[in-house]
């Protein structure tokens, strides 16, 4: 039997660990249709490289579906919509969340590695957003609330870092996973007075980059702490609207529009 190499989520969100060990970690989530090489096997679990964003982990063989280097893809320009999304697979319902690759798919339907799916939605083609700026940020506010989850990436929950990301996954811009590699990426902005909403601002703690948020403009952030919620920010950092208290020091702002 010849080695699977590379394979495609077929479950809404599949949790990716740090360790072969479900009592673990979950270092991250991915999407349904998402993509991924396999690195190694043991037991039923697959050590992984995500395509999208090169992030490693593991998961158990069961999330995923064997594919080949034809019909995987790095990056796919029509995702689903809603915050979750009622597919068909494999003659199932299933219910995806934003963000999700609706790979392979064409007038309703779509087929991965050989099985079909069927969505009945307008899927996002971000290959035709023209104002990324404000679908970012529309996008953003409609997950006011959702519970943090370390690892996460979905409404149901979602880590500060899993945010950025799949906010601007969802206009087509590709970015890092964690906080400190996404402050990596992008165009240094030296002042809060000449930000833009949808550019991304980072903290620190001890020189270590902890925790990014989104900038709203007007002394606003967007962000994933406790849950996704709106606090004020100044040049030292964030003050939490609720009880007034400095939350998280301010170390540099980036802009990847």
């Amino acid at each position: 039997m010849n080695p699977v190499n590379y394979g495609i989520v077929t479950v809404p969100a599949a949790p990716v660990r740090k360790t072969p060990n479900h009592r673990r970690e979950m270092s991250n989530q991915l999407l349904f249709g998402e993509a991924v090489r396999i690195l190694k096997q043991k037991d039923d679990w697959y050590k992984i490289e995500s395509l999208y964003d090169g992030y490693t982990g593991w998961l158990t063989r069961s999330l995923i579906t064997a594919s080949d280097t034809n019909e995987v893809q790095s990056q796919c320009h029509l995702l689903a919509p809603g915050l979750l999304n009622e597919i068909t697979f494999n003659g199932q319902t299933m219910h995806i969340p934003a963000g999700s690759s609706l790979i392979q798919y064409q007038k309703g339907k779509g087929c991965i590695a050989g099985r079909e799916y069927g969505f009945k939605g307008a899927p996002i083609n971000t290959s035709k957003i023209a104002d990324k700026q404000s679908t970012l940020f529309n996008n953003a506010m409609q997950w006011l609330n959702a519970p943090y989850l370390w690892g996460g990436k979905t409404i149901l929950g979602v880590d500060c870092s899993g945010f950025s990301q799949t906010m601007y996954k969802l206009i087509g811009i590709p970015i890092a996973r964690d906080a400190r590699q996404q402050a990596q990426q992008g165009s240094a902005i030296n002042s809060l007075k000449k930000v833009i909403p949808g550019d991304l601002a980072f903290f620190d703690d001890k020189d270590e980059i902890v925790h990014v948020g989104i900038l709203a403009g007007s002394g606003k952030i967007i962000h994933a702490a406790g849950k996704v919620r709106i606090d004020d920010i100044d040049e030292k950092g964030i003050t939490n609207t609720d009880t007034g208290k400095r939350t998280h020091s301010l170390k540099l702002i980036k802009r990847l529009l």
